[in-house]
């Protein structure tokens, strides 16, 4: 396993405790054709979102279901939380972080009401994706079932 487990550059660790799966199987076509990036999915646990890298808050969408994250070595970042849930206009959503707020791997980002956004009718399953660059491979660690901030789910090459 090698890099997966000694924590360097480029690793990108789990941002939410639960089962992992892969874009293509994700029920939005901007994501699951990579339109977006290249990137993972997971269906949370509990609803609490933590950073996967060192980094900086680039944006917080202000439907507050997206952050965007620009890595220390230099990647962009997308968390999206949900399918559509842009058309909850907030609802459901914590944000604990802000535009240019500095952020370690494991910070708590937001959390959101996972049952509110399921009850309004959304798919509550949490997107990442690396949006710059956008040309890049994604080394996936084939983790299914992972933990909050402990587990590397792929490094960018």
């Amino acid at each position: 396993m090698g890099w997966f487990n000694n924590g360097k550059a480029n690793c990108v660790y789990a941002f939410t405790s639960g089962q992992t799966m892969m874009l293509d199987q994700v029920e939005d076509e901007a994501f699951s054709k990579g339109l977006l990036g290249k990137g993972i999915a997971i269906r949370s646990k509990d609803g609490k979102f933590y950073s996967p890298v060192d980094g900086v808050v680039t944006m917080v969408f202000p439907t507050m279901h997206a952050v965007g994250i620009k890595s220390k070595d230099g990647a962009d970042l997308i968390l999206h939380i949900g399918i559509d849930t842009v058309k909850l206009q907030g609802k459901g959503f914590h944000p604990l972080v802000g535009d240019g707020d500095a952020v370690k791997k494991g910070d708590l980002l937001l959390e959101a009401d996972l049952k509110l956004i399921e009850q309004e009718g959304y798919d509550s399953v949490s997107i990442l994706v690396v949006t710059e660059p956008m040309d890049c491979e994604l080394e996936y660690s084939g983790v299914t079932e992972c933990r909050e901030k402990k587990d590397v789910l792929f490094k960018i090459k």
